[in-house]
């Protein structure tokens, strides 16, 4: 199956570090990830997290200091009344233990089905497919899936990504798509899947 195959030898170009799951640190950070660039979400996620750590610090943290220790991701207006109040029914709700359900999860204010499935994964360690821009658009170039939105893609995947693959699919995808497969100028003669890519062999014809 050709997903096999891709996954198996991003495993050996893409190295998957051990991580220690914190579920609220994953769900804020991906809410802050949010149109935004990858190294400003990890700036003030890191810039965030040093001066609060828990559910309650955050939802009682002044609104203008946590705008200026986010504002680096961009939208941080938006995203401190976000952080803020998932960090307070996180508090109140579910007494600062994040759920792993991802109906609760989605239920959440700011929260969608990336964001979700990214706390599932990178929290809990538990099987599902975060879709991003890099998953959606590797996806369509290697000619897996062929849809309009990461939705749809996330669906698709899930009927033919064998399971034992879930949990590494997103990081994998992510680490490829920003050093090789990137959305303008990717590095074809350098990609170790390019003979398994339908957007390299098309764009060779």
């Amino acid at each position: 199956m050709k997903i096999k195959e891709i996954m198996d030898r991003l495993h050996k170009y893409v190295k998957i570090p051990v991580k220690n799951p914190n579920p609220f640190r994953v769900l804020i950070t991906t809410i802050l990830s949010q149109r935004t660039r990858d190294e400003n979400t990890d700036e003030a996620a890191a810039t965030l997290f040093a001066v609060y750590k828990t559910p309650e610090q955050i939802a009682n943290a002044p609104t203008e200091e946590v705008e200026k220790l986010i504002k680096k991701a961009g939208f941080f207006r938006v995203k401190t009344k976000r952080v803020k109040e998932v960090s307070r029914i996180i508090h109140e709700d579910y007494k600062d233990v994040v759920p792993d359900d991802i109906n609760e999860l989605l239920a959440l204010p700011g929260v969608g089905r990336k964001t979700a499935n990214c706390v599932l994964v990178y929290g809990f360690r538990l099987n599902a497919i975060p879709v991003d821009v890099h998953v959606h658009r590797i996806s369509n170039r290697l000619g897996l899936v062929e849809t309009k939105s990461p939705e749809e893609t996330e669906m698709e995947l899930m009927k033919i990504v064998p399971e034992d693959y879930w949990l590494d699919l997103n990081e994998s995808f992510v680490r490829f798509g920003q050093d090789i497969c990137r959305p303008i100028g990717p590095k074809h003669e350098e990609c170790p899947i390019n003979d398994l890519c339908d957007f390299y062999r098309d764009m060779k014809k």
